[in-house]
């Protein structure tokens, strides 16, 4: 699937995404003033979040200030700014880091964000069109529909990301224990979870093989390393890593999931319900209430031999509720972008691999490079 301004402007993390690289494009023109998109921004979301005044608050260095006197920005008055800022500067770290914030925010156990939630009114969501338009457009993002790499493909193991780290030679005992453990989960869920979507209850959130202890891939970006040192939903910020190449097996069959209707389509081809175990949490992420389903891995598994969610995929898909059929949807949920789930086993490259260390450069902003030997 080809990226289109429409398609992005769909998905959540799309969505923010556009916000990021506008706040960006303010900060980067030396003619614009950034700071008025700046504290609009910053004020519309703190009012849209759902956790305004109780888990999220305002603080300012001067003390206390009455909350009536704060600016209360509508998202009207957003979009005008935005409408201000000029989309010229943009290049590919910037957009990458827009990527980055994007995927950051990302959260699929409690409501969306204010800023999300902003993104997606339609006086801010036309405003984002323009950029969107751009995104699509520029050289840096071709990429992000692309297939995955079969000769650049590269494991990131961060400190205590998962459980336990990938065991090669085990993929398809792992994927028959991870099936198991969902039937378990949502049987017991059936019985022991509120029957309330709206109830304070939380459990499995995500949609992918997660603790199954698979290898997972994303291809280098050149100087800037493996785009799995850069974009981690749910991270816990990370500041060393270790990257490694592997080989992807002749002929691998790789199913590339571009967009809504591929993940639709996998599921509906291989459902695995989640209803009671995933309800309450993806209630709150998309506001539906209905059944739910996630790929059963274990049968994909019997015609592929991993599954690619490409940049493009992941940005008008992620987050959403995803009709399958009449009265079953799904979410993709903790899938990063251009990351691949091998569903089979691989082998690392002859070459060893290597530790990386987070830095940041001449502005502030992260960099990852490669440790000194």
């Amino acid at each position: 699937m080809d990226l289109d301004p429409d398609a992005l402007l769909a998905g959540p993390r799309g969505r923010r995404l556009c916000l990021a690289v506008a706040r960006a494009a303010a900060e980067l023109d030396p003619g614009h003033d950034a700071q008025p998109l700046r504290d609009a921004l910053f004020h519309a979301g703190y009012h849209l979040d759902p956790g305004a005044g109780r888990s999220l608050v305002r603080m300012w260095s001067a003390g206390r200030v009455d909350e009536a006197e704060l600016p209360h920005p509508s998202p009207a008055a957003v979009a005008a700014l935005l409408d201000e800022v000029p989309l010229t500067g943009l290049d590919a770290r910037t957009l990458l880091l827009a990527l980055v914030h994007a995927v950051d925010h990302a959260r699929y156990w409690q409501e969306p964000d204010g800023e999300d939630v902003l993104a997606a009114t339609p006086p801010v969501r036309d405003a984002l069109r323009r950029v969107a338009a751009q995104l699509v457009t520029d050289p840096a993002t071709a990429w992000w529909s692309s297939p995955a790499p079969r000769d650049d493909q590269w494991v990131v193991d961060l400190p205590h990301a998962s459980p336990a780290p990938p065991v090669e030679g085990d993929a398809a005992a792992w994927l028959a224990r991870w099936r198991a453990d969902e039937v378990a989960d949502e049987e017991r869920a059936r019985g022991d979870r509120p029957s309330d979507v709206r109830a304070p209850h939380t459990g499995s959130w995500w949609s992918v093989p997660a603790f199954a202890r698979l290898t997972t891939t994303t291809r280098a970006l050149g100087a800037d390393g493996p785009l799995g040192l850069w974009c981690v939903e749910d991270g816990a910020g990370w500041e060393e890593a270790h990257v490694r190449r592997v080989v992807v097996p002749t002929g691998a069959r790789v199913l590339e999931v571009d967009g809504p209707d591929a993940w639709a389509d996998l599921c509906r081809r291989h459902p695995l319900e989640v209803t009671a175990g995933r309800r309450h949490d993806w209630f709150r992420v998309t506001g539906r209430d209905g059944r739910w389903c996630l790929p059963d891995w274990s049968r994909v598994a019997q015609e592929a031999d991993a599954v690619h969610v490409t940049v493009a995929g992941y940005l008008t898909t992620a987050g959403r509720a995803v009709p399958v059929d009449d009265d079953l949807a799904t979410v993709l949920a903790g899938w990063d972008p251009d990351r691949t789930y091998w569903l089979t086993d691989v082998e690392p490259a002859a070459t060893p691999g290597r530790r990386w260390e987070m830095g940041r450069d001449r502005g502030g902003e992260p960099l990852w490079r490669p440790a000194a030997p």
